[in-house]
């Protein structure tokens, strides 16, 4: 039994070693454990017919490690041997995975930052590095209890609203923790956003139903908005997006969301109204704004992600209603978009993220 175990440990050994050597990583791919449709055409929203004309097109979905594919071992290679046999000694690891996404990010790098409630954690998918990281800590030796919003920093650094601890942590671009935001100041912060221009966090502090700005020294320096249903006033707004001068609020329990201006929080505009229709909203939650301007509302009641223009006239929804197929959601939470007009969809009771390419902007490559 030792012999065998000695050979085994050898075994082992003698492959990281080879691993090391051959300096090979990972390639992400979004489309993992996708199933194409039959005839192996690109699913578009709207359909490609005579009548539509598609504006979108399905690009795939992240869910965790099974994004990251290993090259395909050598053939006739000590390597090769090697990795076959530290699998059987492995055996199949249950790899890491999304559980309740709520929102995200893509830095300047293009890695996607998403963070998750259920695993209480920042999953970081780093395309160059072709790994998945996992940033647990919100400050010091304290780990987040439930990550909601996320936004980015001037320099690549992380902003990430979590609820339960009533504050917002503040991490370097390598997830290392800094100084908190909003200690003993924020009650129950979901949304957040930071506006370069002005050097300013804003957080949508949802049980006291208004918009908190900070400093980047972590200062308390205005407060927008209070509890109520008129213009400029809120009930329980969750997330945040920012256009210029324009402050986007999802002002959840109000089925609408509000424009605000981002130096004082005075009322510009409103999109949305609470109806029974595709269009109309009940429980907004996630906002974001692609580079034509166009904005997207996720209908988290109805499972819808709602498209609507730079007038807030409503356009169309990508897909919607509850399940698990492409173009169905549910309980969706945040929406955001990147430098090549792509669109994250955080379907958080489905454990992945979706994602779309803007037709009408960007690349149109899938990876």
């Amino acid at each position: 039994m030792n012999r065998l175990f000695a050979c085994l440990l050898a075994v082992s050994f003698l492959f990281l070693a080879a691993c090391a050597g051959t300096g090979e990583k990972a390639v992400l791919r979004i489309g993992a454990g996708d199933s194409p449709n039959e005839d192996n055409r690109r699913i578009m929203f709207p359909p490609e017919n005579d009548e539509e004309v598609p504006r979108y097109v399905y690009v795939g979905q992240l869910v965790g490690e099974a994004n990251f594919v290993a090259p395909e071992p050598k053939k006739d290679t000590v390597g090769g041997v090697l990795r076959w046999l530290a699998g059987l000694l492995a055996g199949d690891d249950k790899p890491v995975g999304l559980q309740r996404p709520q929102s995200g990010v893509v830095d300047s790098t293009g890695r996607v930052l998403v963070t998750d409630i259920s695993r209480q954690a920042v999953f970081v998918f780093d395309e160059a590095q072709g790994k998945l990281l996992l940033w647990e800590q919100a400050i010091g030796l304290q780990k987040f209890v439930a990550p909601v919003g996320i936004a980015l920093g001037a320099a690549d650094d992380v902003y990430v609203a979590d609820p339960e601890l009533a504050l917002v942590a503040h991490l370097d671009r390598e997830g290392r923790p800094l100084e908190v935001i909003g200690r003993n100041v924020l009650q129950r912060p979901t949304g957040v956003v930071f506006d370069p221009v002005r050097k300013r966090l804003y957080v949508a502090d949802t049980r006291t139903s208004d918009i908190k700005v900070f400093d980047q020294s972590g200062a308390l320096v205005r407060v927008f908005g209070e509890r109520g249903d008129g213009k400029g006033e809120l009930s329980f707004p969750t997330f945040l997006a920012l256009r210029g001068d324009s402050l986007y609020v999802s002002d959840t329990m109000n089925a609408r969301v509000q424009i605000l201006s981002a130096e004082d929080g005075s009322y510009v505009d409103r999109v949305g109204a609470r109806g029974m229709y595709v269009g109309n909203l009940v429980r907004p939650k996630g906002v974001a704004l692609d580079g034509e301007g166009n904005l997207y509302v996720v209908e988290s009641y109805h499972d819808h992600l709602l498209v609507y223009n730079a007038e807030g006239d409503f356009l169309m929804a990508i897909g919607g209603g509850a399940g698990q197929q492409i173009g169905q959601y549910y309980l969706p939470s945040g929406v955001w978009t990147d430098a090549r007009n792509r669109i994250y969809l955080a379907d958080t009771f489905n454990g992945r993220i979706v994602v779309f390419q803007f037709l009408g902007g960007g690349a149109e490559g899938e990876r």
